[in-house]
């Protein structure tokens, strides 16, 4: 808290003297990073979400959903523990007293009452939050919401599934129109930030005051490459917060990549984990090519997307990849212009896709080289993984000749806003002034290594701003 108001002091009172306020900057993250090295703090912007859910009016039991290991049971806890006067806390996996309780029938009254039992908590409406975990492995628990909605509303229930996707395609019965969903993804850059101790440069970013911003650009880009290597993996991010151990924050990314393969045989069909395994495997190839969309005969001479179409959608429903389709045209809305043949895909954070390229540390945290590597693949992966926590629409477009593409095009409330991606500072906009000539209703946005610039037609924002931009 001391940080954070004396920053915006010292930026309402400093603004023109930049030197003072980095020294300033400098001062306070020291004494931050201090703290963060005792008990890192991992605050998620998702917590705000589960607030707004808490003080709805007509709430219903809440689906924290998202892929394993993206912190959904810590952030469920934490939000109870700041939210509530008392948690009950249950996990569904292999739990056969749960089941007993469970398939008897659901009756309400009768559940809350076993469950205050076994878990030693005298559950009260309002003032203690039921939390069911890894619900996908208890249909009958996912089933019961649909009562607590009906029959006990009073209770605030909010339960997280990590395969849950992939349990409804299993022909698990879901409480359709009887849940509220809120979708968890990995810590985005300012997330990370603020793990790491810099909550100064999480609040300048916020201020949208780029006299300033700009003048930290070292510093912001410093970040910037330890969150390529690191990413957002809630137990990457917290090992590089207290050691700065990058060999380690190695081991784990791999191992959570591990426990996704060994995921990949224990819930898909047998016969679609070699073709899981074969999509999953080509991802970062894929994005390194000049024209990123996803070709099929890369994964074996002669495929189709027939064959993969259900490796493909297992690996949306886990939540470890992202499918931007091609529009056809600008306008709005853009679900009305989508080809869905035609999409890139992408890995769910920029760290694991670091492993899974065997990328050094030396070449993401010091080579001057970065963010050109892979042409581009690791810096537009970045961007898509800040923008997709917003929940907006989120397509590319490509002419029928391609050449004039755009990487990303965004619907921002009734506006379309075309995204070109730089890896550096050397930046060539013909794509976006040829798409934006052609559309002269819109205005595009260029993110890149370069400062803020608004040339009216299009604005140029630094990569390390575009959290700030939505």
């Amino acid at each position: 808290m001391f940080v954070r108001k004396n920053v915006v002091i010292w930026l309402m009172f400093v603004r023109k003297n930049v030197s003072l306020l980095q020294i300033f900057v400098q001062i306070n993250v020291a004494i931050s990073y201090k703290l963060v090295q005792k008990n890192v703090d991992m605050k998620r912007n998702v917590l705000s979400k589960l607030i707004d859910w808490k003080n709805k009016k007509n709430r219903k039991p809440l689906i924290l959903n998202g892929a394993r290991q993206v912190g959904k049971t810590y952030i469920l806890r934490e939000f109870g523990s700041q939210c509530y006067e008392k948690m009950a806390y249950v996990n569904c996996d292999k739990n056969k007293m749960l089941e007993k309780i469970f398939s008897q029938d659901y009756n309400i009254s009768r559940i809350l009452l076993s469950l205050s039992a076994i878990l030693h908590v005298n559950i009260e409406p309002g003032n203690t939050l039921i939390i069911f975990d890894e619900i996908q492995e208890s249909p009958t628990v996912l089933n019961s919401l649909k009562y607590f909605c009906e029959d006990a509303p009073q209770y605030h229930v909010a339960v997280a599934g990590s395969l849950l996707g992939i349990s409804l395609h299993n022909n698990t019965s879901f409480p359709v129109g009887k849940v509220d969903m809120i979708k968890m993804y990995p810590m985005t850059f300012d997330e990370f930030l603020m793990a790491i101790g810099e909550q100064p440069l999480v609040d300048i970013l916020a201020t949208k005051d780029f006299s300033i911003i700009d003048s930290l650009s070292v510093r912001f880009i410093d970040c910037l490459r330890q969150y390529y290597y690191v990413g957002g993996m809630p137990a990457a991010v917290a090992e590089f917060a207290s050691t700065k151990n990058l060999e380690e924050v190695r081991n784990i990314q791999k191992q959570i990549l591990f426990d996704y393969r060994r995921d990949f045989s224990k819930h898909a069909p047998s016969q679609e984990v070699p073709r899981i395994n074969m999509v999953w495997d080509s991802i970062p190839a894929q994005l390194a090519k000049e024209n990123k969309k996803f070709i099929f005969g890369a994964l074996k001479k002669g495929a189709r997307a027939s064959e993969f179409e259900i490796a493909i959608q297992w690996l949306l429903d886990a939540g470890l990849i992202y499918q931007i389709n091609r529009i056809t045209t600008p306008s709005i809305p853009l679900k009305f212009y989508e080809e869905m043949s035609v999409f890139k895909l992408f890995v769910l954070d920029i760290g694991l896709m670091g492993a899974m390229s065997d990328a050094p540390a030396e070449s993401v945290i010091v080579a001057d080289s970065l963010f050109k590597e892979y042409k581009g693949a690791f810096t537009e992966l970045f961007v898509l993984t800040q923008l997709i926590t917003n929940d907006l629409p989120i397509y590319y477009y490509s002419s029928n000749d391609s050449r004039v593409e755009i990487d990303l095009v965004v619907q921002k409330g009734t506006t379309v806003v075309p995204i070109e991606i730089k890896a550096e500072e050397n930046v060539h906009a013909k794509s976006l002034r040829t798409f934006i000539g052609k559309h002269q209703e819109l205005k595009g946005l260029r993110l890149s290594m370069m400062s803020y610039q608004d040339q009216g037609w299009m604005e140029n924002r630094p990569l390390y701003a575009v959290g700030d931009w939505v």
